[in-house]
C-alpha cells in the first residue's frame, strides 16, 4: 500500500480543478434561477447533484488546504473531510441512475429494481469507505509520522462500478432516448472516465470533481436547455422557423408534415407510447435528413428537403396509410397535413400559423394536402386578424369597418315587431363582408371581443336612439355578449357609459349571452346579469338546446328569455316524440315567467308549431334576412 507524506499530497494537487468545478456550478445554479428549465421533475435531482459537487468540490479544497497548513491536532479534521468529500461524491453517482431512469420515462417497475440496486450500492461503498478508513485498510494517517497512507482506494472502484452501471443503463434504455442524444450521454460518460483513469495513472487527484462536472453540463444542455425533445429528439417551434428560414435563404425546396392529436393538446397531457414509436421510425427509417418538431403536447411537425427525399410521395402515403390503420387499432383521433414548401409562406416565415390554420377547419380522422384554396384563405384570415388588431388599438366606437345589422322578431302577443337582435358585421377593404363566424373566434383568442362589442353596442344605441326620436313603437334590441367578457372588471361600467353617450334608458336595451361551460364562470356572470338588471336592461340565455346547459344553473341566473336555437326547431319537426320534449320544456319555462323566443323559424309549419309550443316570440328568414340596423324602420310601427 503507497505511503505518502503531506508534500506528496501538496506536490500531486492543483486547486484548478476544484475552483473550475465550483465555477461551473455557480453558473449552473444562476442558469437554473433565471432561465426556464423542462423535465421539471428531473430538475429537481438536477439541482441537488449540482449543489453535491459544488459542496464536495469545496470539501477537496478544504481538504488539501489543511494537508497543506501541517497543523497539529487537525487528524479527525482531515478524516472527516475527506469521508464527506467521497460520501457526497457516492451520493451523486446514487443520483445520476435515478436521474436517468426519470428522464427516460423507464417503466415503474424498472425503475424501482434501479432505486434498490442504486441504493445499496450506495451504501455498501459508503459503509466500505468508513470502515477501511476505521481499520486503516483505506486512507489512513499516522498520528506521530504524519504520514498519509492510500491503502485500499475503494472511492475508486466504486466511481468505476457506478459509471459502468450508469452506462449499462444508457444503453439498455436507448430505445427510448433518440439516437443523437444516447450519443451525447455516452460521449461524456466516456470522457469522465478516461480523465478519471488518467488521472489515477499519473497519480493525481486533481481533476476528480471536474470528472462530475462535465456530465452536469451535459444534463444541462441536452434534457433542460436544448431544444431537442430526448425521447423523440423533436426540436421547438423556434428551431422549425429558423430552419424554414435556412431552407428558403438557400432556395432550398423541403416538404413537411404534420400530425395533430387533439385529444393531447393542454398542459399535464403527453403523446401516447404507440404514436411515439410510430414517430421515431418513421423518423429514422423513412425520411433522409428528416427534421422533428414538436409544438405541443399533442403537435409534431416533420420537415425533410425535397431533393434529399425524391420518393417523398411513396414515404408520405406509407405514413399515412399507418395512421389510418392505427386509428382503427387505437381509436386515437389524429388530423394530417401535409404538401411542399410555398415560397410566400416561406418568406414570411409562417408554416405553424399555417398549419394550424387548416387544422381548425379539416374534420378529425382526416389527411389533408395543402392546395391554393388554403394559401388563400389563410391570407384573408391574416388580413382579419391585422383589422381586428387595428380597431382594437384605435377602439373608435364608430368605426367604420364595424357594421350594425339586425333581424326583427315577430311579438305573438301584439302581433308585430317590436324587438330586433343586433348582429355585427365587418366590411374590410381587402375581404368585403365578413360573417362573425369568421372573425368572432379569433377576437376572443386575441382579446379583441369587448372592443368590438362595444362598437355594436354604441352604434346599436345611436339607432335605438333615433328611432325614439323618430317615433317608432318598439320595446329594444338586444346584442350578443361574449361570456369572456363579463369578467372584464370594466364590463358593466362601458355599457353604462355607451348608454348616456346616446342618451338611452336601460329597458330599451337587451344582452344575449350563451352558458358557460367553465363553473368559475358562473358567479361572474350573475354578478354582472344582477347589477346591470337593476338598470332594467334585459337578459336573453342564448342558443338553449345545443351542446351544454345546466338547468340549475339557468334557472339561478336572472335571465328574461330562453333562446330556443334552430335546432330545437328543427327538432321538433321531426317527429312527435321530439316534439313532446320541446314542448315540454318551452311550458315549463313559460310556467316559470320566462319568456320563450325561437329562432331560424323558415316556413309556416315552423311558425304554427312554435306557436302551438308557448313561444312568446318568433325569429328567422320567414320574416327577414339580417338587414342594415337603419332599415329596421320598415319594420316597426309609429307610436301615434
Amino acid at each position: 500500500m503507497p505511503i505518502f507524506t503531506s508534500e506528496h499530497f501538496i506536490e500531486n494537487y492543483s486547486r484548478m480543478g476544484d475552483v473550475a468545478t465550483i465555477g461551473i456550478c455557480i453558473v449552473v445554479f444562476i442558469l437554473l434561477a433565471t432561465s426556464y428549465v423542462s423535465h421539471k421533475k428531473a430538475a429537481k435531482i438536477f439541482f441537488v447533484i449540482v449543489g453535491l459537487v459544488f459542496t464536495a468540490s469545496i470539501l477537496h479544497v478544504g481538504f488539501h488546504e489543511v494537508v497543506n497548513a501541517k497543523l497539529d491536532g487537525v487528524n479527525g479534521l482531515l478524516y472527516s473531510l475527506r469521508l464527506l468529500y467521497q460520501t457526497l461524491l457516492f451520493q451523486v453517482l446514487f443520483l445520476f441512475t435515478l436521474y436517468i431512469s426519470v428522464i427516460t420515462n423507464m417503466e415503474h417497475s424498472k425503475s424501482r429494481r434501479v432505486a434498490i440496486i442504486s441504493s445499496i450500492l450506495f451504501a455498501a461503498f459508503t459503509i466500505a469507505d468508513i470502515v477501511f478508513t476505521l481499520t486503516s485498510i483505506g486512507f489512513s494517517i499516522n498520528r506521530e509520522t504524519k504520514e498519509i497512507k492510500e491503502g485500499f482506494d475503494i472511492f475508486t472502484v466504486g466511481y468505476f462500478v457506478y459509471f459502468g452501471f450508469i452506462l449499462y443503463l444508457l444503453i439498455t434504455e436507448r430505445k427510448l432516448v433518440h439516437r443523437r442524444v444516447a450519443n451525447g450521454f455516452y460521449s461524456i460518460v466516456a470522457l469522465s472516465v478516461i480523465i478519471r483513469a488518467g488521472q489515477l495513472f499519473i497519480n493525481q487527484d486533481s481533476l476528480t470533481t471536474l470528472t462530475f462536472a462535465l456530465p452536469i453540463i451535459g444534463m444541462l444542455y441536452i434534457v433542460h436547455a436544448n431544444p431537442m425533445d430526448i425521447n423523440l429528439g423533436t426540436l421547438n417551434s423556434n428551431s422549425l422557423e429558423q430552419m424554414v428560414k435556412n431552407l428558403y435563404d438557400n432556395r432550398k425546396e423541403f416538404i413537411f408534415m404534420s400530425l395533430l392529436l387533439p385529444n393531447f393538446v393542454g398542459e399535464g397531457k403527453t403523446m401516447p407510447d404507440e404514436v411515439k414509436a410510430q414517430t421515431i421510425k418513421f423518423t429514422k427509417e423513412l425520411f433522409r435528413n428528416g427534421v422533428l418538431f414538436q409544438i405541443n403536447n399533442g403537435q409534431l411537425v416533420l420537415l425533410g428537403r425535397k431533393d434529399s427525399n425524391p420518393d417523398y410521395i411513396q414515404w408520405m402515403n406509407t405514413i399515412l396509410k399507418a395512421f389510418e390503420e392505427q386509428y382503427e387499432t387505437f381509436k386515437i383521433p389524429y388530423k394530417i397535413v401535409y404538401g411542399e414548401s410555398i415560397d410566400e409562406i416561406s418568406e414570411s416565415n409562417e408554416y405553424l400559423s399555417f398549419i394550424n390554420f387548416i387544422h381548425t377547419y379539416i374534420p378529425e380522422n382526416t389527411k389533408h394536402r395543402v392546395n391554393r384554396d388554403d394559401i388563400e384563405n389563410f391570407r384573408k384570415r391574416e388580413n382579419i386578424l391585422k383589422e381586428l388588431e387595428d380597431i382594437y388599438l384605435k377602439c373608435d366606437l364608430d368605426d367604420p369597418r364595424v357594421l350594425a345589422y339586425c333581424q326583427p322578431v315577430f311579438n305573438i302577443e301584439s302581433g308585430s315587431f317590436d324587438t330586433a337582435e343586433a348582429l355585427m358585421r365587418l366590411d374590410l377593404p381587402r375581404n368585403g363582408i365578413v360573417y362573425p363566424d369568421q372573425f368572432v373566434p379569433l377576437a376572443e383568442q386575441r382579446g379583441y371581443i369587448h372592443v368590438l362589442t362595444k362598437i355594436i353596442l354604441n352604434k346599436t344605441c345611436k339607432a335605438i336612439s333615433q328611432f325614439v326620436t323618430n317615433g317608432y313603437k318598439f320595446k329594444r334590441i338586444s346584442v350578443n355578449v361574449s361570456a369572456i367578457e363579463l369578467k372584464d372588471e370594466r364590463f358593466c361600467t362601458d355599457i353604462e357609459e355607451i348608454l348616456k353617450r346616446n342618451n338611452i334608458s336601460g329597458d330599451k336595451l337587451a344582452i344575449e349571452i350563451t352558458e358557460s361551460k367553465n363553473e368559475d364562470d358562473f358567479y361572474f356572470v350573475k354578478a354582472k346579469i344582477e347589477e346591470l338588471h337593476n338598470q332594467g336592461i334585459k337578459f336573453y340565455l342564448d342558443d338553449f338546446g345545443t351542446g351544454y346547459s345546466n338547468m340549475e344553473r339557468i334557472l339561478e341566473l336572472p335571465f328574461d328569455i330562453i333562446k330556443f336555437d334552430r335546432s330545437m326547431v328543427i327538432a321538433s319537426g321531426t317527429n312527435a316524440r321530439s316534439k313532446l320534449i320541446v314542448s315540454k320544456l318551452a311550458t315549463m319555462f313559460k310556467d316559470l315567467d320566462y319568456s320563450v323566443l325561437y329562432e331560424g323559424v323558415e316556413s309556416n309549419n315552423d311558425e304554427n308549431r312554435c306557436i302551438n309550443m308557448s313561444a312568446s316570440y318568433l325569429q328567422g328568414f320567414k320574416y327577414s334576412q339580417p338587414i342594415p340596423i337603419g332599415e329596421l324602420s320598415q319594420f316597426l310601427t309609429h307610436t301615434n
